[in-house]
């Protein structure tokens, strides 16, 4: 359940850290069963996902349950199959077996219309911004809210302004994307995806193409959105102070398996898995 929602556990002076660890995880299940006793359905349900590229399978039986303003950070080394999984849920990839449900619809065998339609409310950030060269900032937040949602084109302007402002580039709405930095043309790939008022947004690996000193600018837009907007997102990242300050939950995954779930202090501080544990010692010794 999001932080928003937690109550405070594990304090109780007698507790050692471990044990301490394991009340906040089971504590936090227990409040993400009893929303959903109450008829709140999850937001994405991934039920023995499978998904092969001819002999190389990439995902092998992953299961995860992302909760309405949750906020799901994945990692992993590379390879481990984080963003296939992310282009499955999208349907940019079809799995190979598997159950995928949005919104509590299956959505793993729809039509081409249904996920048109699915594709309205599930947003995605990829790691290069993939912004129209032709047109500009304010045009590339317009263009889906006209041609996906039909909003006019002076609801989309305005919502476009209103979006670019709020990711710091006021003063560049105008602007090309040749004309922009990295760090801010991955603000208006943002800005085009929260524009779009969906349910779930996914990002994957957003900081990976930019330049060590832009990074901050785009973490700081992803926090803000994860603190303030109360939206649903899965993100995929290396950026390990992000998922430790910002995750509501942290998912490990390797060799097309999810390893390791919790709390971020849990998996951070108390991890169950050795390889969720060497992976973490490396990425903290590196």
């Amino acid at each position: 359940m999001p932080k928003s929602h937690r109550k405070a556990v594990g304090e109780h002076p007698v507790l050692d850290a471990d044990t301490a660890a394991r009340l906040a995880y089971e504590h936090d299940r227990t409040l993400s069963t009893h929303a959903f006793a109450e008829g709140e359905h999850p937001a994405v349900r991934i039920e023995h996902l499978n998904k092969a590229f001819d002999d190389n399978v990439v995902l092998r039986d992953v299961n995860l349950t992302v909760w309405p303003g949750e906020v799901v950070v994945v990692l992993g080394p590379s390879g481990s199959g984080k963003s296939t999984m992310l282009r499955c849920i999208n349907r940019l990839e079809t799995p190979t077996a598997g159950h995928i449900l949005f919104n509590d619809e299956e959505i793993t065998g729809s039509s081409k219309v249904r996920l048109c339609e699915m594709r309205k409310h599930l947003g995605m950030v990829f790691q290069n911004f993939n912004l129209f060269p032709h047109l500009s900032a304010k045009e590339n937040v317009m263009i889906g809210q006209v041609k996906a949602l039909g909003r006019t084109k002076e609801e989309a302007e305005a919502e476009a302004v209103r979006q670019l402002g709020a990711v710091g580039l006021a003063d560049r709405v105008d602007f090309m994307p040749a004309q922009l930095s990295g760090g801010q043309q991955q603000r208006v790939a943002i800005a085009r995806a929260v524009a779009m008022h969906p349910d779930v947004l996914l990002f994957d690996e957003p900081t990976s193409a930019l330049d060590p000193e832009l990074v901050r600018g785009v973490l700081d837009v992803m926090r803000d959105l994860a603190e303030n907007s109360g939206m649903t997102m899965i993100v995929v990242t290396h950026e390990m102070g992000f998922a430790r300050d910002v995750a509501d939950r942290v998912v490990f995954m390797e060799d097309g398996l999810v390893v390791e779930e919790g709390l971020p202090g849990d998996v951070f501080d108390h991890p169950k898995s050795e390889r969720t544990a060497a992976f973490l010692g490396n990425i903290e010794g590196a």
